[in-house]
């Protein structure tokens, strides 16, 4: 029990010290954890011009078994590809996660089953479930009344939200069949309508400041 009061002591202290930070989960299994280059830059500079964020404008790659992810109140995570996490990397994420870190996967597209797997090894005992179209995550400075929404199509599904909650606070968040972090990326990278941009960064925002505030 003291070592738990420690340990979630010294990551509050940790989180006071780096308040508003963000940094891009590293993982292994070959999956393209660096898929979106541009992506959190741009966000950031979009949530620091308008929602008075005042985060580093240099996003931080992080391991996401290292120690270093409690400097960071928020995660990013995405890719395409395989994930696989260690024992190691799986009780340090969980211990993250209930000591008020929240993390954002994004699926880049056919990430789903693997992440989803590698999750129960951090919550065996959670599932993830569906964010309704009212939860506080789509209104909280930009309204999404639909819930989700779409960026790039891929299968013809509908985006959803998925989360995690641990005792009532939701700490992970995954976003699903609606691509972001696509949509965060330089307007170059892949020519989006400025208006599906806009909607991206704009629910990017909304996930920061829910993270930020909870």
């Amino acid at each position: 029990m003291k070592k738990t009061i420690l340990l979630l002591t010294f990551n509050f202290l940790l989180f006071t010290v780096s308040a508003q930070e963000i940094a891009l989960v590293k993982y292994k299994g070959g999956g393209d954890w660096y898929a979106n280059p541009t992506s959190l830059r741009n966000l950031i500079a979009f949530c620091n011009n308008n929602i008075g964020t005042k985060i580093n404008p240099k996003p931080q790659d992080v391991e996401v078994g290292s120690s270093d992810i409690f400097q960071f109140p928020f995660l990013h995570m995405t890719g395409h590809g395989n994930v696989f996490f260690s024992e190691t990397d799986a009780e340090n994420l969980r211990n993250y996660l209930i000591s008020g870190g929240f993390l954002h996967i994004d699926d880049n597209y056919g990430f789903q089953q693997y992440i989803t797997k590698e999750l129960k090894k951090v919550f065996p005992d959670k599932e993830l479930v569906e964010l309704p179209a009212n939860h506080d995550i789509f209104n909280i400075a930009y309204k999404f009344p639909n819930g989700l929404p779409k960026i790039h199509e891929h299968d013809g599904k509908r985006p959803q939200a998925f989360g995690i909650y641990f005792e009532d606070r939701l700490v992970l968040l995954f976003t699903y069949e609606s691509d972001l972090g696509d949509g965060w990326e330089d307007p170059e990278v892949h020519n989006d309508p400025a208006d599906v941009r806009e909607k991206a960064l704009k629910m990017g925002a909304n996930i920061v400041k829910y993270a930020f505030e909870h």
